[in-house]
C-alpha cells in the first residue's frame, strides 16, 4: 500500500513521524518531490493563479480525448 502525505509545516512532519514512529511502522520519508526549474514553477503558479481568477477556462475531457484520438494509434 502507499500513502502520501503532503504537511504543511515542519511541525506537522515531525508530529506525523514521530506518530509513526510510535506504531513502529515502516515508512519511507521522500524529500525528493518532482523538482521544476523555476521558471516551471512560476509558470504552474501563473496558471493556477489565472484558472482561480476566472481568466482561463477548463475544457471538457471528450473534447480533448477527440482532438488526442486523431494523433494516436
Amino acid at each position: 500500500m502507499t500513502v502520501s502525505i503532503n504537511v504543511h509545516t515542519e511541525q506537522e512532519e515531525k508530529v506525523l513521524l514521530a506518530f509513526l514512529d510510535s506504531l513502529k511502522y515502516d515508512y519511507i520519508k521522500d524529500d525528493n518531490d518532482a523538482p521544476l526549474t523555476p521558471d516551471q514553477r512560476d509558470e504552474i503558479l501563473l496558471r493556477d493563479k489565472e484558472f482561480i481568477d476566472g481568466r482561463s477556462s477548463a475544457r471538457d475531457w471528450a473534447e480533448i480525448k477527440s482532438e488526442l484520438g486523431s494523433v494516436s494509434r
